[in-house]
């Protein structure tokens, strides 16, 4: 990690963001795979009864990952953009 450019998870130990990285992968692929319900709606003897799980939003969910792999060092950082420079 770079001194320049503390992130959220600056002082948090390796096996924790290794623990966490694990976990949204996990989620990432059972989300992906429709293994977590979102909406479920069943009836019982006293009428309909419907739950909700919030699923966790997709885009995030990549963030955190890519987030998560650049702090172990397991993806580089992205460049800065190049820009033009006309003399």
């Amino acid at each position: 990690m770079s001194l320049d450019h503390p992130s959220v998870f600056t002082g948090v130990a390796q096996s924790t963001l290794q623990q966490w990285l694990s976990v949204a992968q996990t989620a990432l692929f059972q989300l992906q795979s429709g293994a977590q319900i979102a909406n479920a709606s069943y009836t019982q003897g006293d009428g309909a009864k419907s739950v909700t799980y919030r699923a966790p939003d997709m885009g995030a969910l990549n963030v955190l990952i890519r987030q998560l792999q650049q702090e172990l060092g397991i993806v580089r950082r992205a460049r800065r953009p190049l820009r033009p420079y006309f003399r």
